[in-house]
Parts: C-alpha cells; sequence; structure tokens
C-alpha cells in the first residue's frame, strides 16, 4: 500500500511534470554565457463526492499552466534576470475584451 496521500501524490506529478526545465529545456551555454529559462508555473486541481459506502461516486480533475516570464543571463561571474513581455498575449486580451463588448452592444440593441 502506497503511504503517500493523494495530495502528496499529485505534487509529485507537478513537481516532475510542471516546471521551467520540463517545459522549456535545459540552459544553454555559448560563448562563455549561459541562459536559464524561467517560468511561471500555475496549477490547480479539485475534486469531490457525493454519498457514502457503496454508492458514492466522485470525481475530480485539474490543470497546469506554464508561460515563459524570462530568462537569468550568466557572464562573467554576474548573473541578470531579463524579462519576456509579451505583446501577443496583451493583443489577444484586447481583441476579446473588444469581442466581448462588441456582443454586449448587439444583444442590448435586440432586447430593444
Amino acid at each position: 500500500m502506497n503511504d503517500k496521500s493523494f495530495v502528496e501524490r499529485i505534487a509529485d506529478i507537478i513537481h516532475v511534470n510542471a516546471n521551467a526545465k520540463q517545459v522549456f529545456g535545459e540552459p544553454v551555454e555559448r560563448d562563455g554565457t549561459t541562459i536559464i529559462p524561467v517560468a511561471r508555473v500555475q496549477w490547480g486541481f479539485g475534486g469531490g463526492g457525493l454519498g457514502r459506502g457503496a454508492v458514492e461516486r466522485g470525481g475530480g480533475g485539474g490543470g497546469v499552466r506554464a508561460t515563459a516570464i524570462g530568462y537569468i543571463e550568466l557572464r562573467d561571474g554576474k548573473s541578470e534576470f531579463r524579462a519576456i513581455h509579451d505583446s501577443g498575449g496583451i493583443a489577444a486580451l484586447a481583441a476579446v475584451a473588444a469581442a466581448g463588448l462588441l456582443a454586449g452592444l448587439i444583444a442590448s440593441r435586440l432586447i430593444r
């Protein structure tokens, strides 16, 4: 029998599969400079059950999202974090907001 709880087993899986190394690969070294990728990894999960004993039913689910946020540059014994600015993400957010506004305007005219 496994001594680890459900949450501990899930945490082990996430630790192995959801980190910057797994998502973006190993650090890269060239001409005396090493680049280490940095990611923001977010995860969440939940579950629940209903009933007791033989009629108990339950379920659960979860998800992981990894986003590149920058890299660490090691050169001449010094390190510097360099952020990656995702202008595409901002453009996508603006497009979704515009679509929502347009849908709201159309819906309000249809209701009148």
